[in-house]
């Protein structure tokens, strides 16, 4: 602890009146996070339980931990998977995640995935993603924000790579537990700490039950980076002040105010390469979902359902194999627990029921929302719109984002619907509206003369863009493959120089 005073107060004298510290890869191979390591608890009956998340051979009908391509639709697995989205590239173009964006293994291999992510700009020195982005994929964060500050966040992505392990470092123990009080529940993130402040909340107050949700929205949650004008540079914030709900979340997004969200005006993640339109990425808002859903409703926790209580030799523990409960019986057990007059199958079929009717309407969702890009795109192309044209094409724009952010709202979150299915149909249903009501102001701000033009299927308008990645983005070949590619830019020629927690190069 003294190390990380005096390391601290260093910086802070650094950074002068300034107040922002250059982290250098010194500095952060100095912090010592060896007490963090996971496998130093390898004798507590928990950690046999634990070592399953590294198990990623199994599928459940719609999820599972296989790291397969989820744009894929042509490969079988382990490289794409029957129930695929095929847009995810297009709809994403632009922005990083169009580069790669695979099926998580699970909790334990976070640390070595987004080490080796197309995400991050490995061809450079800079990453182009701040240390933020280790915020959920590994155990060390408490340390390096109490080493850092606030300056931890914005700080170079690639100086934290030679001082993690795959093994000791990975999401686990200490994520959720206090070593220092009977290793009782514990929040360590600082977004969540943050977001239950501004609510009034205190977390060190919630009941057992609470907490074994609230350890689990530590991550499972949507969330943006605040800006360095208005917040803390690429600090982590959750968008709940207006409530957890996708309307809530726009009206948020919309009418940024600076004091509060660490932002001011209108949101924005990336301007869609093709649309231009100004684009919110969703993440992964499990919790989100599942608060006010039947389950949430009826104070069933997430660990209920996530983490069955087994048998570990003469103890009885929860499993803290974190993963679904259709892979197996034992998994399976938590469900029995309140629906015990039914049959584990009878329980698997009807989450695949809800499911199936969730996952028909997300891709309808998906595709218009494709359609009415393609639509913009047509009509910022006519010649001699009007202003008052150009003002109906803005508003198409608007409704493109938002038909957008609902659609991935359902697809981010990482149940297929199932935490939620009422609530996950109603917002793909407004997204399909938004998407459609894009599509025909775009064809309006024309007088229709793009009418005919988008009068065909989808999938013959703009087809899946299949490949695409940093390294492809190199070549002007790849660039003029897909009409969509074309509006990007080319990038200069680049070998790779990060790969996992090593140089390359």
């Amino acid at each position: 602890m003294k190390k990380l005073i005096a390391l601290t107060a260093m910086l802070l004298l650094a950074a002068g009146s300034i107040g922002y510290a250059e982290i250098t890869f010194d500095a952060v191979q100095k912090v010592d996070v060896s007490h963090q390591d996971t496998l130093k608890f390898k004798n507590l009956p928990q950690y046999q339980s634990y070592q399953k998340n590294n198990d990623d051979t199994q599928m459940t009908e719609y999820n599972g931990s296989v790291p397969h391509r989820k744009h894929d639709c042509l490969s079988p697995l382990p490289e794409g998977f029957k129930h695929c989205q095929p847009y995810l590239k297009n709809l994403w173009l632009g922005y990083a995640f169009s580069y790669q964006y695979d099926r998580a293994r699970g909790h334990t291999y976070a640390i070595d995935d987004v080490f080796k992510i197309d995400r991050i700009n490995r061809y450079s020195e800079k990453a182009g993603l701040p240390a933020t982005c280790l915020n959920c994929k590994t155990n060390t964060i408490p340390d390096y924000v109490n080493a850092f500050g606030d300056d931890f966040w914005k700080s170079e992505f690639h100086h934290y790579r030679p001082a993690h392990d795959g093994k000791m470092n990975s999401i686990g123990c200490t994520n959720c537990h206090d070593q220092e009080n009977n290793f009782r529940l514990a929040i360590t993130s600082v977004p969540l700490d943050d977001a239950l402040k501004r609510q009034g909340k205190d977390w060190r107050e919630a009941s057992r039950d609470e907490m074994r949700s609230l350890v689990c929205a530590q991550c499972h949650v949507e969330y943006y980076f605040e800006t360095g004008v208005h917040g803390v540079a690429a600090k982590p914030h959750f968008p709940w002040d207006e409530g957890m709900n996708p309307a809530d979340m726009w009206e948020y997004y919309s009418n940024g105010q600076p004091e509060r969200d660490g932002f001011k005006g209108e949101f924005v993640d990336w301007n869609h390469s093709v649309s231009k339109s100004p684009m919110i990425k969703m993440q992964h808002p499990e919790y989100e979902m599942y608060h006010d859903s039947i389950h949430g409703a009826n104070g069933v926790s997430c660990a209920d359902c996530h983490m069955p209580r087994v048998k570990s030799g003469p103890a009885t523990i929860s499993s803290h194999h974190w993963t679904s409960p259709l892979k197996s019986d034992e998994g399976m057990s938590a469900c029995m627990e309140c629906h015990g007059d039914k049959t584990p199958e009878f329980m698997k079929d009807r989450v695949v029921f809800h499911q199936d009717k969730v996952w028909t309407q997300l891709l309808i969702a998906q595709e218009k929302s494709v359609r009415a890009h393609e639509a913009v795109r047509m009509a910022s192309e006519y010649p001699n719109l009007s202003p008052q044209n150009n003002t109906i094409l803005n508003e198409a724009r608007d409704l493109v984002r938002k038909g957008q952010m609902y659609w991935d709202y359902v697809s981010a979150e990482n149940s297929a619907g199932f935490h939620n299915p009422s609530k996950a149909l109603e917002t793909l249903a407004f997204s399909q509206q938004y998407s459609d009501d894009a599509t025909q102001l775009a064809i309006r701000a024309t007088d229709y003369a793009i009418a005919k033009a988008m009068d065909k299927p989808v999938k013959e308008l703009v087809t899946p863009i299949m490949e695409h990645s940093r390294k492809l983005q190199q070549s002007q070949t790849h660039l003029d493959s897909h009409p969509w590619l074309g509006y990007l830019p080319l990038l200069p020629e680049a070998d790779l120089i990060w790969n996992g927690y090593k140089r390359v190069k």
